[in-house]
């Protein structure tokens, strides 16, 4: 069966626990999903590397660039920047380890930033509207063009750029105004991401299901107490 007729799982913020994930994943094999991954595999934990491949072959599977991702290839270009990735949960081991895989760092820089469903969903890694700065006016697809000129920017080198695109918080749970006029823009019903940390022990829901939340605290790295892995990793509801 092709993997866009599957159902479809979605895989909030892994942050290097990896045992985590193999725990949230095992009811759900990878020959019966379409699995997205949100994005934020690494930092904090200790096996963010090991993440990243795992997502990567996964059966049937798809990856979106989070802003800690983007943050590390900053780190493996410009060597200033090593300080700011560790103050936000970097582990120098796995940056060791990535920069002797430049397979994995090409996959990594083509990584899309949203991806647009059949039902009318649209996936992105965080909960802002943001990501227009990466739409040009004479774009007629803006899905398209945020991903086309997201790689272009990585391409470029400019981390810095897509980590300010990438990286404000709750907009879309506060200000419902925002999130209608994305969703218009983008041709969308509903929107689906991680990126801020909820505190359900399901994904949350904003405004009546158009916004839905898969960051449920699954890093026991990054957070004190670890939730419930339901709340970030389950089926896109219908």
């Amino acid at each position: 069966m092709a993997a866009d007729r599957l159902p479809v799982l979605i895989v909030g913020d892994v942050h290097g626990d990896i045992q985590r994930l193999f725990a949230a994943l095992k009811p759900y094999p990878a020959q019966d999903w379409r699995t997205i991954f949100l994005g934020d595999l690494i930092d904090f934990g200790a096996f963010g590397v090991g993440c990243l491949r795992f997502a990567r072959d996964r059966q049937n599977s798809e990856v979106l660039l989070g802003n800690h991702e983007v943050a590390m290839l900053g780190a493996l270009g410009d060597p200033s920047r090593v300080s700011f990735w560790v103050s936000i949960g970097g582990q120098l081991h796995d940056l060791d380890e990535l920069r002797k895989d430049e397979s994995l760092q090409a996959w990594m820089r083509e990584r899309p930033l949203l991806l647009k469903l059949d039902d009318g969903t649209l996936v992105q890694h965080c909960g802002n509207d943001d990501y227009r700065m990466l739409i040009a006016d004479d774009k007629a697809d803006p899905v398209s063009a945020v991903n086309e000129n997201g790689r272009l920017v990585l391409e470029a080198g400019d981390t810095h750029l897509m980590w300010s695109v990438m990286s404000g918080k709750g907009i879309f749970a506060a200000q419902p105004e925002r999130l209608d006029r994305w969703l218009e823009l983008t041709g969308s019903r509903r929107v689906v991401f991680g990126h801020t940390p909820h505190h359900e022990s399901k994904p949350a829901h904003y405004h009546g299901g158009k916004a839905i939340n898969f960051d449920g605290g699954l890093s026991r790295a990054h957070y004190r107490r670890a939730q419930p892995l339901g709340a970030s990793v389950g089926p896109l509801p219908p």
